[in-house]
């Protein structure tokens, strides 16, 4: 009897998945983050449309606490804190199983931001902190990361100044004095998120628009690279292992291999016997110095992303 051949099984189409191994804008999931009145909505609409992707607002006009927070903070900071991250948490959640990317109107990680500030500032019990700060970790183990962080850089007082413009009643008491800290909480925030995920920080005194932001965001995106070389020196000399960029590395071993005495003894002796080798051994560390002189930066850090602003003809 005849063995039956297996059929063949189609192959599992993949096109609506996100592809790590390169940075295109197709399916990928981006986060806005930025001081309150930034431009984080309206840039998040617009970039949206523009590369074609599923927007996820910030919870604001649903958002049954807000005006009692602004009025009572001390009394509704947990509860406004865990209203927020529920509401956030649902947005992950969709953005996982649509699997289609998506723009998201301030990440659910800079909740924490707020949520310390409260409790620094003695408007949030230490107990009610300490749960917030549990039931987060708890919930980031089924968090998405998103692919990218874009954050909206603007002073303390320019923020101040579009809070007043869309005249929002609950936002009549924000100060300038809790903007300029809450600017430098988002410093501290940005150093460390940055380890996990990579962030464009915009210079966005001025406005930009979509296709401005879409642009410089592909351009950007594409030329990240977290990568580190680690380079360790004699014990005697430093007790630290020094850290280099990746053509400091190339150059480093280069040059430790053409100064080591077996390379040394080695090209000696060569030269003896064959007068022709020295030539051939300049000539392959020049172009080996070449090579590494056209090899890319590599961008080690957030960028300060600052567009030229377009002159009106």
């Amino acid at each position: 009897m005849q063995a039956k051949t297996p059929k063949e099984v189609a192959p599992v189409p993949v096109s609506n998945a996100f592809d790590i191994h390169q940075a295109t804008m197709e399916n990928v999931f981006i986060g806005i983050s930025g001081l309150i009145g930034a431009g984080k909505t309206t840039l998040a609409t617009a970039l949206a449309k523009r590369l074609n992707l599923p927007v996820y607002f910030e919870p604001v006009v649903d958002n049954e606490y807000l005006a009692d927070f602004y009025r009572e903070t001390k009394k509704y900071s947990f509860n406004m804190q865990i209203y927020l991250l529920n509401a956030r948490f649902k947005q992950q959640q969709q953005i996982i199983w649509q699997g289609k990317g998506g723009v998201q109107d301030r990440t659910i990680y800079e909740d924490s931001i707020f949520a310390r500030m409260l409790c620094e500032s003695g408007l949030m019990d230490e107990r009610d902190y300490r749960t917030y700060v549990n039931l987060f970790q708890n919930m980031s183990n089924f968090m998405k990361k998103p692919n990218i962080i874009v954050h909206l850089d603007v002073s303390p007082a320019e923020s101040l100044r579009r809070i007043r413009l869309r005249k929002r009643d609950c936002e009549n008491g924000i100060s300038v004095e809790y903007l300029t800290n809450l600017h430098k909480a988002y410093e501290d925030f940005l150093k460390e998120v940055s380890r996990i995920i990579p962030v464009i920080k915009v210079d966005y005194e001025r406005f930009r628009t979509a296709d401005e932001m879409a642009e410089a965001i592909a351009a950007y995106y594409k030329q990240m690279c977290n990568i580190r070389n680690v380079s360790f020196d004699d014990a005697k000399e430093r007790k630290s292992p020094t850290l280099l960029s990746a053509s400091e590395s190339d150059s480093s071993l280069s040059s430790r291999a053409d100064d080591s005495p077996v390379s040394s003894n080695k090209d000696s002796a060569s030269e003896k016997s064959d007068p022709s080798s020295s030539v051939r051994k300049s000539s392959r560390k020049k172009k080996a110095k070449q090579l590494i002189s056209k090899q890319p930066p590599t961008l080690s850090e957030p960028k300060r992303l600052e567009i030229e602003p377009v002159s009106s003809s």
